[in-house]
């Protein structure tokens, strides 16, 4: 009895282990199936991206500071040499950028600019790009912060109000539009975007064009110059040129795009898309807004149409203002998040983790950009700063590295088009090194001085008045 009750008692034992253990096991499949399901909906989430989308995402992510930024730059190295670096560099971009689109095809599994760099120059180049990417990526955003503190109290005209308050409120729009973590959903509002600008730029152009007409000696007594202005020094032309460097600067991220694309190899529909935009809207603000207003001509252009017309530019302005600039906390926090859960559901933020991941970098992101608009609180060697250190990698020496040590086949003499391009690549590589050398130095130094001079108002101020 005793041993047939052990007998019992032991298969009874045994049967419920197996319950158990099969009940475990249809626990985890159920488990890994649903974890699998959110991952694979989680790639179709993050792959809807066309190239009308595209060339509508790399709009928002270029057409925007830059182009605010170009009549400024005609002021300081005269119409001949405005026109020539806008369309010149223009080519340059949008060659760099057909460059990096052939290096995501060939290496279809880079997801970022910094892998591409990792492939050239091994673990310390991927690991060192990466915190170029990042950082660029939130000094724009610490621009577009910048930019908005600038409309708000240009809008608003009440400088009592402590400038911080604006800088607080243009750092929560940029937060909110950048939490949509796909590209394909982000690309709806590039629309507004891109309506925006062009909107903004038209009244501006009109505007100073029908005062400059109504002012005495009427547009022949406007202070333009087809050459550079006699007092013009060797690093204020070079600023001059990084702002433009900085307005063409769709190629850092073009990877980031590419990786949620559909059809990657209709990538240079986009790129030749956006790069005859840019060049016809730069060149056209950048020309006609000197024409109209002379070397007087300010920084964002906005500011040049006269005090309610430039309201009124401003306020329409908002949109493009908010929306490029949130793209770029997207952008950041999009590589950030595969970068330290490149395994985990958590990337795709379809669950309450992810999500909770998600908005917490952007937060994060948008903090320290905000600091950073309050600490360098001026536009143009804001945008000197990040064009020499940044973006004169992700938009020159980096693409041609890429040519040389990626796309190459062959040895560089092999024929004619191996010479030619060779050369080509090796002047544009050229061309970065000496931007992130000279522009840094000229616009650190651009800086200095005017701090010196107080030309600018402190870090962290409350003076509106510092800003306009």
């Amino acid at each position: 009895m005793d041993t047939a009750g052990s007998g019992d008692g032991y298969v009874h034992d045994s049967q419920e282990k197996k319950k158990s253990k099969l009940k475990y096991a249809l626990t985890k499949h159920e488990t890994e199936g649903s974890g699998q399901e959110t991952i694979r909906a989680g790639e179709e989430k993050f792959n809807q991206l066309g190239w009308k989308k595209l060339t509508i995402c790399l709009i928002v992510e270029a057409i925007a500071l830059g182009a605010l930024s170009i009549p400024s730059v005609f002021a300081r190295v005269g119409m001949v040499a405005g026109v020539i670096l806008t369309v010149g560099l223009g080519f340059v971009a949008i060659y760099t950028s057909y460059v990096v689109g052939q290096v995501k095809l060939r290496y279809p599994e880079i997801e970022h600019y910094a892998d591409a760099v990792g492939l050239c120059w091994g673990r310390f180049g991927k690991e060192l790009a990466g915190v170029m990417f990042v950082l660029v990526l939130v000094l724009l955003v610490g621009g577009h912060t910048l930019t908005g503190t600038i409309a708000w109290i240009r809008i608003v005209d009440n400088t009592t109000i402590c400038a911080l308050v604006w800088g607080v409120i243009s750092a929560i729009i940029l937060f909110a539009l950048a939490l949509p973590p796909s590209f394909a959903e982000f690309a709806i509002l590039g629309y507004i975007d891109f309506a925006s600008i062009v909107l903004a730029i038209g009244i501006t152009i009109v505007a100073t064009g029908i005062e400059a007409s109504n002012q005495p000696g009427d547009l022949s007594a406007v202070d333009w110059s087809l050459w550079p202005p006699p007092d013009v020094s060797f690093f204020d032309a070079f600023i001059s040129a990084t702002n433009i460097i900085f307005a063409y600067s769709f190629a850092m991220c073009q990877f980031s795009f590419m990786s949620e694309m559909h059809t990657p190899k209709h990538y240079v529909k986009s790129i030749w898309a956006l790069g005859l935009i840019e060049m016809l809207i730069y060149t056209l603000t950048g020309a006609l807004v000197y024409a109209f207003v002379g070397k007087s001509v300010a920084s964002p252009a906005l500011l040049s149409s006269g005090f309610t017309v430039s309201r009124v530019a401003f306020g329409i302005a908002l949109p493009v203002i908010f929306i490029s600039g949130s793209i770029n906390t997207t952008v950041a926090c999009r590589y950030i998040i595969g970068r330290a859960f490149r395994n985990s559901e958590i990337k795709y933020t379809n669950t309450v983790r992810g999500w909770v991941v998600w908005i917490s970098l952007c937060a994060i992101v948008t903090v320290i950009a905000w600091a950073i608009a309050e600490a360098i609180p001026f536009f143009n060697d804001l945008l000197g700063i990040i064009s020499a250190l940044f973006i004169s990698g992700f938009s020159f020496y980096f693409p041609a590295l890429f040519w040389f040590m990626l796309i190459k086949e062959g040895k560089w003499n092999k024929d004619w088009k191996n010479i030619t391009l060779s050369i080509v690549n090796g002047i544009i590589f050229v061309m970065g090194i000496a931007i992130l050398g000279c522009g840094t130095y000229g616009s650190v130094q651009d800086v200095v001085n005017k701090y010196a001079s107080g030309a600018v108002g402190s870090a962290f101020t409350c003076d509106s008045s510092a800003y306009l």
